[in-house]
């Protein structure tokens, strides 16, 4: 049945799916839900109904539950599909510690633990088995696995499956095999950002368009987005971060230069700074990952190399110090910040140098012109977000082809910029540029517009030039603000050459003949928006609470310390503030606490109940 229609009867639920009663069983006891959260439930019947289903969902909206649900719920062996060792190893030990029987079979184990768990996964003792496209492809797996009872098949990160997606993996191609190796066996596919082009990429090589497809919503209200423009990067990243003091943050940067230089500017100027690149030791790598995760406070300076599969609740703010590739990888990268429902930020750094560099990295790419024609349609969007003289979050979440209202919580709403006509502006840059041959980069028109003398300038002979200094009323800041403007609309081209010269674009003449108006989006001084802080339970923790809080973050960083697991895999930030505001004072009222389920209660209960009364 299509997604949207609705089916009648008295046992079936609004996507025309049976109702499981065992589900809200398992949700207690192994998860310690009391309710799903919003979008999950439809997706769980749809998979117990053996539906083939496209889950895409938010960041932080409990994707993992999805299938780990129903995998609990059916019985037999179900297999999940990861990019990541490091992502398959945290959630294999974040089951375990709910009770749950999972393992991972993978390349960083040696051969004998992979032997000894396929034997316990034969031997029907395992519900949960994770493994790599490329393992779980084999043809000697594949002949292995066919003699068990396979509950489901669930594909994390799925958008690695589509080659328009932001982070395409050639392995993943492979997966559309699976609805032959194992027909009447549902599979899932999960991801927390794919736009409709993504999406359908993924229906048809993975399905053959046999799915249903959920998309929960993409707005992450409690996140600020703020766009601002590029001059010294390290020198605002820096700022940015000291003004976010003691708290957990991500910075990306575009290569692995900056990310090291990023780093170590931060740790002179005192404060916490890791490095993650690919040109690292995976030692190095790892160790620095496991740090993030576990401490608190730590800034990680990275590539994109970094995120995939960080479950971290507590990280306050991402940095972009340069633009990302498309709207898909920003919305995915800032999702890793306010996991925990509470305030986050989202600073991106903004100039025309990204673009040049952005664009680059497309005409370099080997790949299908018509993949290149769409990152580059891709990279127009982006522009267009980064210009954007409306609410931003609105821009945002169009992309994704939702609609919404201006948020309240983005730069513009909080500080809304000065619209004016820029017609005689844009008309002077453009004759500008076209008088000197569309040869020259930002800096040096900048430079001509408000008549800036040097020997350059006056070797060419520019100084004379009619149109030399005709822009003087203005700053240099409003005119690079202009020429931004100017490229993010497509009447201007940033050519990705090592000169980066700006070109008349498609809408120069619509421009230049009047036919087309063009506003100029004035600079801003911002104004620094009211702090918000509140708990899981919806209130602001006061001092004594927060001093409680403290001393249960500390008891989880020992325990996790111990059992050698991330934090979060003990208890999230949510449940350990519900345990805060709720004061349990029994095993029993701790069982009420969400996210407490029976094995966790038996394991942490009365260590974490002494710690909450001690």
């Amino acid at each position: 049945m299509p997604v949207g229609e609705s089916a009648t009867g008295p046992y079936r639920n609004r996507m025309g799916h049976p109702s499981h009663p065992d589900k809200y069983r398992v949700l207690s006891e192994a998860f310690g839900f009391t309710a799903f959260r919003p979008g999950q439930e439809e997706i769980v019947d749809s998979v117990l109904s053996d539906r083939n289903v496209l889950a895409v969902m938010p960041t932080g909206a409990g994707k993992s539950l999805c299938y780990q649900l129903p995998a609990l719920v059916k019985g037999g062996v179900s297999l999940v599909v990861s990019p990541l060792i490091a992502l398959m190893d945290d959630q294999v030990a974040a089951l375990k510690l709910s009770g749950q029987s999972a393992e991972a079979i993978h390349s960083g184990k040696s051969r004998e633990d992979n032997v000894d768990i396929w034997f316990r996964v034969a031997s029907g003792e395992v519900s949960l088995l994770y493994l790599s496209p490329e393992r779980l492809m084999t043809p000697r797996m594949q002949a292995a696995l066919s003699k068990l009872d396979i509950g489901l098949i669930a594909i994390d990160e799925a958008h690695c499956i589509s080659q328009w997606g932001h982070s395409f993996r050639a392995e993943y191609l492979s997966l559309g095999a699976l609805r032959e190796v194992f027909p009447g066996v549902p599979i899932m596919a999960l991801t927390a950002t794919a736009d409709r082009s993504t999406r359908d990429d993924i229906s048809e090589k993975l399905f053959g368009g046999d799915v249903e497809v959920y998309v929960s919503g993409f707005d992450r209200p409690n996140i600020t987005l703020t766009v601002a423009e590029k001059s010294r990067a390290g020198a605002e990243i820096e700022a940015f971060v000291k003004t976010r003091g003691g708290q957990s943050g991500i910075v990306y940067r575009i290569s692995r230069k900056k990310v090291e230089d990023t780093a170590a500017s931060l740790n002179k100027a005192g404060i916490r700074a890791l490095a993650y690149h690919a040109g690292m030791p995976p030692p190095d790598r790892a160790a620095n990952q496991e740090a993030f995760l576990a401490e608190p406070g730590i800034v990680m300076v990275a590539t994109v190399a970094f995120g995939m599969g960080i479950d971290k609740s507590d990280v306050r703010f991402v940095v972009h110090g340069d633009i990302p590739a498309s709207l898909e990888a920003y919305y995915q990268e800032i999702g890793r910040a306010g996991r925990d429902g509470e305030p986050a930020d989202a600073y991106m750094l903004y100039g025309l140098d990204d673009v040049r560099t952005r664009r680059r990295f497309i005409d370099e790419a080997d790949c299908e012109p018509e993949r290149r024609r769409v990152d580059a349609l891709r990279l127009d969007s982006l522009l267009g977000f980064c210009e954007a003289t409306s609410c931003r979050r609105v821009a945002l979440l169009s992309y994704f082809g939702e609609t919404t209202g201006p948020c309240g919580n983005c730069d513009i709403c909080l500080d809304p910029p000065a619209l004016v006509d820029g017609q005689g502006a844009a008309k002077l840059v453009l004759d500008l540029i076209r008088t000197t041959g569309e040869r020259y980069g930002a800096a040096y028109l900048v430079s001509l517009l408000t008549g800036e003398i040097s020997d350059t300038v006056q070797s060419r002979g520019h100084d004379s030039l009619p149109l030399f200094a005709a822009g003087a009323n203005r700053k240099k800041a409003e005119w690079r603000s202009i020429l931004r403007q100017l490229v993010a609309t497509r009447a201007l081209f940033a050519e990705p050459g090592t000169y980066g010269s700006l070109m008349l674009g498609e809408k120069a003449e619509a421009i230049l003949d009047g036919s087309q108006a063009f506003q100029i989006r004035l600079p801003s001084q911002r104004k620094s928006r009211r702090e918000k802080s509140s708990s899981a339970s919806g209130r602001r923790l006061n001092g004594t609470e927060t001093e409680v809080l403290v001393r249960l973050k500390a008891l989880r960083r020992e325990i996790a310390s111990e059992r050698g697991v991330p934090a979060y895999v003990v208890f999230p930030d949510r449940t350990l503030e519900e345990m805060v505001v709720k004061q349990p004072q029994s095993l029993d009222d701790m069982a009420e606490v969400r996210g407490v389920g029976a094995a966790k209660l038996e394991a942490f209960g009365r260590t974490f109940l002494n710690a909450l009364n001690g």
